[in-house]
This record gives C-alpha cells, structure tokens and sequence, in this order.
C-alpha cells in the first residue's frame, strides 16, 4: 500500500488521550496515512487498555503497525502468569476486558524490528553496534516466532525471558540463552561496552556518570548501511534529543508528563504534543 504520510512515534505506555491528542495534532487520516510505534504501548498511563484497543484497529485498518517493547513483553508475562502485575502499571483493565485474549493474541503476533521503507528501521531500544541490519532482522524473527507461535512455546519462552546474561551475543548461544539475549538487545539496551557486553542499571540522562567502559550503544561504531535511518523509544531521560543524523530518540517521556514525539518520513519532520501528557 502507498501511503500519503508515515509517521514513527515514541513510547505511548498507555496514554491514550495523548495518542488521541497527537492525531489530531498530525491531521492523521486512517484511510492514507501510517503510525508506526516504537513499542511500550501499554503500563505507566490512564488507559492502557484503549490504547491497545486503538492501535489494534488501526493495525487491523493497515493503519498503524508496532514493534514490540519491555513493558508490551512483560503484559504477555502478566497474562501467562509468570509475572504479576508491577506497582506503577496500570494494565488491570487489560485483563479484565472482555476481549483481553484477542488483543494480547493479537500483541504477541507484533514485531520486535519493523522496515517501513528500504531505508529506515523501527525498535524499541535499538540496535546493538556489533550487528548489522541484517543479522538484528534475522535474529528478531528467531524469538518472534516463538513469542508468536503455539502458546505452550509461548509459555516456555515467558519462562525464561527475564534475566541479565548471557550479557554479551555469541552466535554459538542456542535456545532460551539466545532468545533472552536477543530480546535484550532490542527491548532494554541503553549502554554497552565495545564488544556489545549489556549494562542494565543506569536509565538517566547523557550527562550522568556512565560505569567505566561503558556508553549509549549509538555512540560506538555501528554496522548500519550509511543510509538507514534507525528509530527507537525506550530511553525516556533522552526526552527525544538528537542523536545524529540517522539515529532518532522519539521516547519523549510522555508518561511522565513530557510529550509524544512523531517522525514524518516523507520530509523528516517532527511534531510533538504534551496535551494528554503525565495524566
């Protein structure tokens, strides 16, 4: 399908008022246009459940497609029951809907790496710098098929999802220590060493003291074609600043009362909106 306008859009994490606000902000128009979401749909905000409900009908219009992020994966985790529900989430209402199995059927059926065009490319926390674009596509669909697949594969992946090592890839890992690794590269990366060793605990801004050897994976070398333009949420204390000229930080910590942040790709314009921000 051709559309009139694409947009990339950071974390919503269950905004919805916000999500309505920026559309109508963007003039979006369902029967041309296109949202993609860079994941974290649903916790923190006033009504995660019809924000999953939205993006799903747009989704289910061609309208809107998503990749996966942390929060979205720990939803699932919730729903299996190998999680309870966090403190700060507001999800409940997800699980006591009526219609809570098809949109969680439906979220687990979603990407954890989406192309919108030849030359751009969608994740929630990013690309570690020791991959190429081809090998972050195949080893996403490695672990998207099983979040996809029978649910007892499903059961056993949520089994094993949670975790901090294996810390570094290795393409000689195999099975649940290779899902979890993958997973964590695109869902929770913010620092890595040189050889893409993760560290998991700091979550603030560029300026804060950062554990020795260690940096924001996009300020190492990366193995990007020189033209794919890379798009990612995840980091709300980076309030979607610039990062360079083919990297973009769209998380604007909505939640937390900053704003949405959408990309146009059509002319690599920003628009933002706080209205529905921090309810």
């Amino acid at each position: 399908m051709t559309y009139r306008y694409q947009y990339i859009i950071g974390d919503l994490q269950g905004c919805f008022a916000a999500l309505q606000a920026l559309k109508d902000r963007l003039a979006f128009d369902e029967q041309q246009d296109c949202l993609y979401f860079a994941g974290d749909l649903v916790a923190r905000g006033e009504d995660s459940l019809n924000t999953l409900r939205e993006v799903k009908r747009l989704a289910d219009l061609g309208a809107a497609r998503t990749v996966l992020g942390n929060h979205d994966l720990n939803l699932l985790a919730v729903w299996r029951g190998f999680q309870k529900i966090k403190d700060k989430d507001r999800t409940q209402p997800i699980f006591d809907a009526s219609d809570c199995n098809a949109l969680l059927n439906w979220l687990r059926k979603q990407p954890l790496l989406l192309q919108p065009t030849a030359g751009s490319v969608v994740v929630h926390a990013g690309i570690p710098p020791i991959w190429t674009l081809a090998q972050a596509s195949q080893y996403a669909r490695e672990v998207e098929k099983v979040i996809a697949g029978e649910l007892d594969h499903l059961d056993a992946f949520l089994g094993h999802m949670y975790g901090s090592q294996p810390d570094t890839w290795q393409e000689n890992l195999s099975g649940y220590e290779r899902w979890r690794v993958i997973t964590n590269y695109l869902t929770r990366m913010r620092l890595c060493d040189e050889n893409g060793r993760l560290e998991f605990d700091f979550k603030d801004d560029l300026s804060a003291p950062m554990p020795e050897g260690f940096k924001p994976w996009f300020e190492w070398p990366d193995q990007l074609e020189n033209h794919t333009q890379l798009f990612f949420g995840h980091w709300a204390a980076l309030q979607g600043k610039a990062i360079s000229p083919h990297i973009h930080a769209l998380d604007g910590g909505c939640v937390w009362g900053g704003q949405l942040i959408a990309y146009r790709l059509e002319d690599k314009q920003l628009f933002t909106s706080a209205t529905g921000c921090g309810l």
